[in-house]
């Protein structure tokens, strides 16, 4: 009689398990396996064995975090200043490229069934740390009561771990935070209680141009009163200072009544030659340098000689729009965020660019009345959060039948199905170029190209 081989056991949540990362997954987990059985391990690199503890237990996985590391990977190295959002500094930086450019090709080969995909070699990021041009800060208490002023701790949505020294942002950001930070030990605030829902002091979001030198801070709190936030406004180095007082308990930045404490409600940058005004909950690419390249490829893969009708989708405040429209014979962005359209249309206006119209609308619903407005497109521009576009939007874009779509993707993961789609309705993926907008962490952004021969 024929034994049925017997299944492992499962691990279970609180599991210790000795793994052997064989592999990164989208996302930046390692991959390990346990007789065939799969666990993201969240903290390690190929190379590396650890010891992992398992915080979840599916089927057909398990994730788990890194506990101790008891054989490093020959390839790791040090990380500058230990950072939850920078979790691949132990990678040399060629490595991360490496292993970007992999999963782009893998995605579009295993999600979007793509037999040997036109992917570009990856464009290496300008700088590899203090680059980013926005940083959203939490408070907290440490073990001891004291008010800190940093991040949550990965995997703890009550605990946030101090910072004195953030490499992903410029040396004036952290002046500006630890500023904040002394300020409000002195003074004694309450920090908002993630358990309790109670208390004052919520986050701190930090917004630098680059490129004009305009820093803004921006203090999130619950409803209630400062004494003398004139005088914590004073104590920066911002050019502006904003207070927002949010009424519920969300988790978000993006919600109150905010009130102008000093300067200025919006700051400037430069990007491609153009100027543009960001409003607090604006958004805009965190990588000022970056976003230029990858919006120039963005402007190369469309073809522009002058003539061409453009469609933006998704459109933001402008940036990719107005970009276009110094090549393009006009160009008509769509965006469902009323306050992002105003600032598309005052960005338009700042730069004396008359050839782009914006309109506020879901994409969905908007794109046949504003193809009845505008005429059939030579290109469309599809710029879609990291969710992508749904099969909807997808038939609504291939209803333009236009020459060209150039779609600018954060999540290859979502890219490859999306493409897949507009190739079923015969197109063709002529070329994907990815691009390092943020080093240091597993994020990819990439530009494809889709033509009708």
């Amino acid at each position: 009689m024929t034994e049925t081989p017997t299944r492992p056991a499962r691990p279970r949540p609180g599991d210790q398990l000795e793994l052997t990362i064989d592999r990164l997954a989208h996302g930046g987990a390692g991959v390990a396996r346990l007789d065939g059985y799969v666990v993201f391990v969240r903290g390690a690199v190929p190379g590396d064995r650890v010891r992992a503890r398992v915080t979840k237990s599916k089927r057909s996985f398990a994730e788990a975090d890194t506990v101790d590391l008891l054989e490093p990977s020959p390839e790791r190295v040090e990380p500058v200043v230990p950072h939850p959002g920078a979790p691949w500094q132990v990678l040399p930086y060629e490595r991360q490229l490496s292993e970007k450019q992999d999963q782009v090709r893998d995605a579009l080969e295993r999600i979007g069934r793509f037999d040997a995909p036109p992917v570009e070699p990856i464009v290496p990021a300008v700088e590899t740390v203090r680059y980013r041009n926005k940083l959203e800060y939490s408070f907290g208490e440490d073990e001891s009561g004291e008010l800190v002023l940093g991040f949550h701790r990965p995997g703890r949505f009550d605990r946030i771990d101090d910072v004195t020294t953030d490499i992903l942002a410029s040396e004036r950001v952290d002046e500006l935070r630890e500023a904040v930070k002394a300020w409000c030990r002195a003074a004694g605030l309450p920090v908002w209680d993630r358990r309790s829902q109670d208390g004052l002091l919520r986050n701190l979001v930090v917004r630098e141009g680059r490129r004009t030198g305009q820093l803004q801070a921006r203090l999130v709190t619950s409803s209630g009163s400062i004494f003398g936030v004139d005088e914590l406004a004073a104590t920066t180095p911002a050019d502006s200072f904003l207070w927002t007082r949010a009424a519920g308990v969300a988790e978000t930045t993006r919600d109150g009544e905010t009130e102008v404490v000093k300067g200025k409600a919006h700051i400037e940058e430069e990007l491609s030659g153009l100027r543009f005004r960001i409003s607090p909950d604006a958004f805009f690419q965190t990588n000022t340098e970056m976003a230029e390249r990858l919006y120039g490829a963005a402007a190369e893969l469309a073809g522009l000689s002058g003539r061409e009708r453009v469609l933006d989708l998704f459109c933001g405040i402008g940036t990719i729009a107005l970009v276009l429209a110094l090549d393009a014979g006009e160009v008509w962005g769509v965006e469902i965020v009323e306050e992002a359209v105003a600032d598309a249309i005052e960005n338009a206006r700042l730069n004396d660019v008359d050839n782009v119209s914006f309109f506020a609308g879901d994409v969905r619903l908007a794109m046949r009345p504003l193809l009845e407005q505008s005429g059939r497109p030579d290109v469309v521009v599809v710029d879609p959060p990291r969710a992508g576009v749904s099969q909807k939007v997808v038939r609504r874009v291939l209803e333009a039948e236009a020459k060209r779509i150039v779609y600018v993707s954060c999540n290859p993961t979502t890219l490859a199905p999306n493409a897949r789609q507009i190739v079923d309705a015969g197109y063709e993926l002529k070329t994907v170029r990815p691009v390092d907008m943020f080093p240091q962490t597993p994020h990819i952004e990439c530009v494809a190209l889709l033509e009708r021969p």
